[in-house]
């Protein structure tokens, strides 16, 4: 089992997907504290990526919609937002 910690502004630390059947364990900042498959985070972490990439006019890729560059650092986020009762 993984344990996590949320932060102060509501995220947890998380730069790549976990293993699908691998449970995790978020303590959030209210003191409570929930069980989620890995396969549930892996979801909340690609609707992270998939709204960084928009903001920054990336496409599915990571790249810049604007030039033929590729935005570094890569699009990756490090950060995914999490909620008690979200893997309800």
């Amino acid at each position: 089992m993984i344990n996590l910690q949320q932060d102060a502004e509501g995220f947890i630390r998380m730069n790549r997907h976990f293993p699908g059947s691998v449970r995790i364990s978020i303590t959030f900042a209210d003191g409570t504290a929930e069980e989620f498959s890995g396969q549930q985070l892996n979801h909340a972490y690609d609707g992270a990526l998939a709204e960084y990439r928009a903001q920054n006019h990336m496409d599915a890729k990571g790249f810049s919609r604007v030039s033929k560059q590729r935005i570094d650092p890569g699009n990756k986020v490090e950060f995914v937002p999490v909620h008690p009762g979200m893997g309800s």
